[in-house]
């Protein structure tokens, strides 16, 4: 293990030879491979630590910080906890034109331009999003190395628009956890292990591994994950941060690796809930290249950060979903708990919420994947054009028999292996699936409606699982599903903790109602308070009495 992932290392210095050459003119020496010692370094203090886009913003506008003097000290925090100090490895690919970006940004500000929001403010992205610059696309797989898209993603364009400084690529599950059986969350090829930083022993979750865990441990302002079924709000609960999963359709997809056309979506991970509106705030917008934007109800440019109201539970009315989410024992006292702030600020708990089965969908949501997982993916390597590596899923997975050393070694290709048996998406049994999903839809959809719902709240996961190569993730289960297989929205905020490891509540309310879910989850958030920054522990620890 050691040893690949020093050859990793090595191979990531390589490609960012002008960031490390960047770093070396300012001073910033940390970038060097990690030694054969596996002990978690102590974390320095860091200035940024746990701050605001808000914040980060305001220092910007007084002089306190440049884009260029935000942009090094997160290089120089990826250099000391992420591949070096405790470990992380997050971050998978780091932005070569980084400092350059900053530096012209700070320009445009002294020449009195302000491109939006996120002016000068430095935001880590998932390596399967697309960007039109140097960086590579690879969704983690060894088969994509040197992949650059033509052009950015249409996240990529709505961030540069608003002044992001795009810092590089984040780790992820290879293709985003959609590959196999017995798959190791926060795996990849190309990236190796991503790490927990509450506990490196422990998982991250995924797909959105590294995003979760670079907003958890400030390597960035925020990050943006995407989401198939999960892969935003898993990671963002075991790594206690916000993570927002929008309405299908309010964020294009648009140079975006795609799995399934039904439920993928980009969206916020932050520290803070007033960081993911502020985020979500630039991401939603209609694209051509995108039909289900052309669902958008609203049409227009909305900002979310003004819906934040800390008394917005006041005289909500909240569904309560306990008994199908039953977890661990150790998990409830954190739920009942979040139950109570409800009631004491003023929500009522509606206790009577039955959700439909998710028996009852007879495994058509994975069968709907599978087939739009085909079609998409194929869709995607033509989209390269003859710059692509690989040009199809069949081609994929023999590149991936053909290196089996390197990519099977922990788990298989199982899913990509049905994924390629499957029709195109006339089959009946694609349409059929299809429809068992939107009549289960519906019926999720008739609850908010006939019980009057602002939300419905369930625990998103358990806490972090240890990691295990042998059997894979084994965690305790999640309530993602539903927002997922419905389009809905989702949002999950940090709620407590069991030993240490955090645990996040979900919300999830009828489409387009990102306004009033970002509403209750900030006065949840104001009333509790439970994000607790992460302490970089190598094993767990337990008080005995």
């Amino acid at each position: 293990m050691q040893s690949g992932r020093i050859m990793k290392r090595r191979e990531f210095l390589a490609r960012m030879g002008e960031v490390a050459g960047s770093l070396a003119a300012l001073g910033l020496t940390g970038c060097a491979a990690p030694s054969g010692n596996s002990r978690a370094q102590p974390v320095r203090p860091f200035e940024l630590d746990e701050l605001s886009v808000a914040e980060l913003r305001q220092g910007l506008e007084t002089g306190r910080y440049t884009s260029t003097s935000l942009t090094t000290a997160y290089l120089r925090r990826i250099a000391q906890i992420d591949h070096t100090g405790p470990g992380l490895n997050s971050v998978i690919e780091l932005n070569p034109d980084a400092l350059a970006i900053a530096r012209a940004l700070d320009d445009e500000r002294g020449g009195k331009k302000v491109r939006g929001p996120l002016h000068g403010i430095p935001v880590l992205i998932k390596d399967n999003i697309d960007t039109g610059d140097r960086m590579t696309t690879t969704a983690g797989s060894l088969a994509m190395l040197n992949s650059r898209a033509p052009r950015d993603s249409f996240v990529a364009e709505r961030l540069r628009t608003a002044g992001a400084v795009i810092l590089g690529k984040t780790n992820l599950s290879e293709w985003a956890n959609f590959r196999g059986s017995r798959s190791i969350s926060g795996w990849s090829g190309r990236g190796g292990q991503t790490r927990n930083p509450y506990c490196t022993a422990c998982s991250p979750s995924g797909s959105s591994s590294g995003s979760g865990v670079a907003v958890s441990a400030s390597l960035c302002a925020v990050a943006i994950g995407t989401e198939t079924n999960g892969s935003i709000v898993s990671p963002s609960s075991y790594c206690g941060i916000v993570g927002l999963k929008p309405t299908v359709g309010l964020v294009s997809r648009a140079g975006i690796i795609p799995i399934a056309a039904s439920q993928d979506t980009a969206g916020p991970m932050t520290r803070k809930v007033a960081d993911a509106a502020a985020l979500l705030t630039v991401l939603a917008a209609a694209d051509p290249r995108d039909t289900a934007t052309t669902k958008w109800e609203q049409r227009r440019a909305v900002d979310y950060t003004r819906f934040l109201d800390a008394n917005a539970l006041r005289g909500a009315r909240v569904g309560l979903v306990k008994s199908q989410f039953k977890m661990h024992r150790r998990v409830d006292p954190v739920w009942d708990n979040a139950v109570m702030t409800l009631r004491r600020s003023g929500a009522e708990v509606v206790e009577s919420v039955t959700l439909p089965s998710r028996q009852e969908l007879s495994g058509a949501d994975y069968q709907v994947m599978l087939y739009e997982f085909k079609d998409g993916l194929n869709a995607y390597f033509a989209s390269l054009g003859a710059s692509a590596p690989i040009r199809s899923m069949k081609e994929l997975i023999a590149f991936n028999e053909k290196n089996s050393d390197r990519e099977l070694r922990f788990f298989g290709q199982e899913t990509l292996i049905e994924a390629e048996a499957k029709g195109p998406l006339t089959d009946t049994g694609y349409t059929e699936a299809k429809e068992k999903c939107r009549e289960w839809s519906e019926k999720l959809a008739e609850i908010f409606r006939d019980d009057r719902l602002d939300a419905i709240i369930a625990p998103t996961t358990g806490p972090a699982h240890t990691l295990d190569l042998v059997n894979g993730d084994r965690g305790l289960g999640g309530s993602s599903t539903y927002a997922a297989v419905s389009g809905f929205p989702n949002i999950t905020v940090p709620c407590g903790d069991v030993f240490g490891l955090p645990v996040g509540l979900s919300w999830f309310g009828p489409a387009w109602s990102e306004s009033r879910l970002l509403a209750l989850a900030f006065s949840f958030e104001q009333a509790t308070r439970a994000r607790r920054a992460p302490g970089f522990r190598t094993t767990m620890e337990y008080s005995v009495a």
